[in-house]
């Protein structure tokens, strides 16, 4: 194992933490690697852009590219995000009464916040991934395929997404897993991951890969929220397509198709974004956002340290 980055207090290092990185070149050249990056692993959420773009492949005709972007999102459950997802719904002819992704509160504070103070409780709308999930139902009902148990790793939409991943990605999944939201995981190693992200960037223009990376570069705040580390990244650098998922995955993929992987070993959400950052600087990609660079690392609530990238 590779130390990708250190915990820092007061001039000490106190933690660190061991992961993988890769960056391809546009032909799919490894440019650089840290780790074994041909073992499989959970992308987790960076795969929703992949399973997007199989859902554009199997008949799903979204209105605009905001319902496109929704549905690659983590989203944050903020009033706007909802209303995509709504309309998702809507153009198929249902509603968020057949949403079965995990319930779950806000990403974001004050969303979460004003859902309390209301007296409620965990739903399918808020859930970060419903945009992910009222995608797969639009695809089920553009293909007059049952909604009902359209989770199921053997459902048509989902072996749809299975294939067209697999034929995106040139590489078979390794394993099958259930995502936190109840959806099917597809393993695929870091390497494959991101060739498949610098095709989406490379794509040409009208194909449902540039489609996705077109409409989440258009459409950041969709794809996270209001101070998420994804809709910042994607703010700040012209043409930077970037997609964040749990367990320390991030992918991302510059103007030129080169992509980038970076897995955190033990999980770890919080050294993932300098990592990437770093990676990106490898390959001559200036993030100037010192908030990216680096995290704090408080004492007494004030920082006494940082968690900075080793690469």
């Amino acid at each position: 194992m590779t130390v990708v980055a250190e915990v820092v207090r007061n001039g000490f290092v106190e933690s660190v933490h061991h992961g993988r990185v890769v960056a391809v070149d546009a032909t799919g050249q490894q440019l650089f690697a840290v780790g074994d990056v041909t073992a499989p692993f959970f992308p987790r959420s960076a795969m929703k852009p992949l399973q997007t773009l199989g859902l554009l492949t199997t008949g799903w005709r979204p209105a605009d590219d905001e319902q496109v972007a929704i549905a690659c999102a983590s989203h944050s459950g903020e009033d706007a995000h909802l209303d995509v997802v709504r309309r998702i719904l809507a153009a198929a002819g249902l509603d968020d009464r057949v949403l079965d992704n995990t319930p779950g509160m806000p990403l974001a504070e004050d969303a979460a916040r004003t859902m309390i103070c209301r007296g409620d409780g965990p739903d399918h709308l808020h859930q970060n991934c419903s945009g992910k999930h009222a995608a797969m139902l639009a695809t089920c009902a553009a293909n007059d395929w049952p909604v009902d148990g359209y989770l199921d790793p053997d459902h048509p939409v989902q072996l749809a997404i299975r294939t067209a991943i697999e034929d995106f990605a040139g590489e078979q999944v390794a394993s099958v897993a259930v995502d936190g939201c109840g959806a099917p995981l597809f393993g695929l190693s870091p390497i494959a991951v991101a060739r498949a992200f610098g095709r989406l960037v490379t794509g040409a223009p009208g194909t449902p890969a540039r489609r996705v990376a077109d409409a989440m570069r258009a459409h950041p705040w969709l794809v996270g929220g209001t101070g998420r580390d994804v809709t910042a990244l994607m703010t700040g650098v012209t043409g930077l397509l970037v997609k964040d998922g749990a367990e320390g995955v991030c992918a991302a993929a510059t103007t030129d198709g080169t992509g980038l992987v970076v897995k955190i070993d033990d999980g770890s959400g919080r050294a993932r974004t300098p990592v990437l950052v770093a990676a990106l600087e490898r390959v001559r990609v200036v993030v100037d956002t010192s908030t990216l660079t680096s995290v704090d690392v408080l004492g007494h609530g004030r920082p006494v340290g940082t968690i900075r990238t080793t690469l």
